[in-house]
């Protein structure tokens, strides 16, 4: 019998220690915030190329202006120019469009748009580093685009 004491609580013992690192319940971690831009178009302008961004500000608070720095790539990959583009008012939640003329720009020329950095981003408890880390991007043009 004492025996059976002994095999059972060191089997007790053993089944408390397996299940006490595993949490009551798992939860899933929360969806990361981020600002989400899209290259919607690429059209040709009367000064040279027209840029369509859909940006969706996911982050947690209004965001009052953010501009970024953008490398624009030929089709040889090498670095065309340098762009900043500044983008204004992007309340939370919100899904807005901003349009930007880049002269001297020939859309068809352009294979790749790099998001080199953000120069500016200002809002309540938002810096420039919340804004560059949290960018998330997609394209519906041929130009590749990202960070």
């Amino acid at each position: 019998m004492k025996n059976a004491r002994y095999i059972y609580g060191s089997f007790a013992a053993a089944v408390a220690l397996s299940t006490a690192a595993i949490p009551a319940f798992a939860e899933d971690p929360a969806p990361p915030r981020s600002l989400f831009l899209e290259l919607n178009a690429a059209q040709a302008s009367e000064k040279g190329c027209r840029f369509t961004f859909m940006v969706t500000n996911g982050l947690d608070g209004d965001i009052s202006g953010a501009a970024f720095e953008l490398a624009l790539f030929d089709a040889e990959g090498v670095v065309d120019r340098l762009a900043v583009l500044e983008f204004r008012d992007m309340p939370a939640g919100k899904t807005k469009v901003s349009r930007f003329d880049l002269a001297g720009v020939e859309c068809g020329k352009i294979s790749r748009i790099l998001i080199n950095t953000t120069t500016a981003c200002a809002g309540e408890g938002i810096g420039a580093a919340d804004c560059m880390r949290g960018i998330r991007t997609s394209t519906r043009t041929g130009i590749a685009f990202g960070v």
